[in-house]
């Protein structure tokens, strides 16, 4: 695959305005993802905001990674684990809450299941902590109440021109200790020093051996334009400001019009030739899903032919030791979806529709059997695929037929 990573900016870009993930932009990134490519959320969010999004994207299952508080954090979603993390010495906090107030702003900062701050009734507030399930905690001595070492700070008022000054004069005053950059109108966020999106993700990029072009990133705010100029191919979203978009190499339509879909169908999936398929990767990232469950593994494809094994084992067989028909069904679909997958176009989805078997012998515990799907018919709404199955003296076991639905994604 040309691409190895593909890095989603959130808000604005990977949600619609309602703050969901749409069907088709949901359909398009599982794709990618049993293609090949890992996806990286990288977002201003806490990480506990984050995980419910990665959880729908089944980051955990593909070897997906977070990259919150707008790279303060790496987490790996299948386990965990925090790989890299950057967090704000405790005693600098009194000199941003007596700025704050000296401008009559309100400050808050992140837990890990509470955002606490010195007012809980700004609205702004109010919205982020709902945002990210949080739990809304008043201190009014906003640094003394902080035992803990931030990620992050944020300043906030409707006041964007007072923000904006207070940003300038911090700048200078901050630099090289602090850095602060506004996330929204209302937002000033302060982070340690040297920490953005594209640096953080540069760390990852080197621990994983990865190199910029092999990495997709898509974003439509200020924060992505430096990780949107690191990546060897840069997506802007159809919204973005013009300062945002000059910075990439594509422009994708809005997150209202699923804008991330058509990046991802556009430059990876309708990219993707069968020969380029990686199996050994599609294997080891199915360990957690049914083919993972009954040890089938793909051993070869291409447009027209799709091979694949499967053990006759505990997981497998009949209380007699003989192969269960139901996993040799199991099997047949497995290979006829994948591939109907690599024939349709990246706007399509593939649904299974019926399956039908003839079982002519029995294959036994010990062995291995093999599938081979051949394409029977390849029409514009379905897919027809004939399934053998063959125990490994190749003596035939059953002949499966498989119609899959192809369908528009909406």
């Amino acid at each position: 695959m040309k691409y190895k990573l593909l890095v989603l900016d959130v808000d604005g870009t990977l949600l619609n305005n309602a703050k969901e993930i749409s069907k088709r932009t949901l359909a398009a990134l599982l794709k990618v993802q049993h293609m090949g490519v890992r996806i990286v959320l990288a977002s201003g969010r806490p990480t506990s905001g984050l995980l419910p999004l990665a959880k729908a994207l089944e980051l955990d299952n593909f070897g997906g990674f977070i990259v919150s508080y707008n790279g303060c954090q790496i987490i790996k979603a299948d386990d965990g684990e925090v790989m890299f993390e950057r967090r704000i010495n405790p005693e600098q906090i009194p000199y941003l809450e007596k700025k704050s107030r000296k401008n009559n702003f309100s400050i808050f900062t992140y837990g890990d299941d509470i955002l606490l701050t010195d007012n809980a009734d700004n609205i702004y507030i109010r919205r982020e902590a709902q945002l990210n399930n949080l739990k809304i905690v008043e201190e009014e001595d906003f640094s003394i109440a902080i035992d803990f070492a931030p990620c992050k700070c944020v300043l906030v008022s409707d006041d964007e021109e007072a923000l904006r000054g207070l940003e300038a004069h911090w700048k200078r005053r901050l630099a090289g200790v602090l850095d602060v950059f506004p996330s929204e109108p209302y937002f000033l966020e302060v982070v340690p020093f040297g920490i953005d999106k594209a640096n953080t993700l540069g760390v990852l990029m080197e621990q994983l051996g990865v190199t910029r072009e092999e990495v997709i990133a898509i974003g439509d705010g200020v924060a992505d334009v430096t990780m949107l100029q690191l990546a060897g191919k840069s997506v802007a979203m159809g919204h973005a400001q013009d300062s945002v978009k000059v910075c990439a190499d594509y422009v994708t339509a809005s997150n209202e019009e699923d804008g991330v879909a058509q990046a991802v169908e556009k430059l990876i999936l309708a990219e993707v030739h069968a020969s380029e398929i990686p199996l050994d990767l599609m294997n080891a990232q199915a360990k957690h899903a049914l083919m993972g469950n009954l040890g089938i593994q793909y051993t070869y494809a291409s447009r027209d032919r799709i091979e694949a094994t499967m053990p006759v084992d505990e997981r497998t067989r009949q209380p007699f030791g003989i192969l269960h028909g139901g996993a040799t069904l199991a099997l047949a679909e497995t290979v006829a979806g994948l591939g109907s997958m690599i024939s349709c176009q990246p706007d399509e989805i593939v649904v299974g529709m019926q399956v039908s078997g003839n079982h002519v012998s029995s294959a036994h515990e010990g062995d291995t059997v093999r599938a081979v799907g051949t394409v029977v018919h390849r029409g514009r709404s379905s897919h027809v695929w004939n399934v053998d199955v063959f125990t490994s003296t190749n003596k035939l076991v059953s002949s499966i037929r498989v119609v899959n639905s192809i369908m528009k994604k909406r």
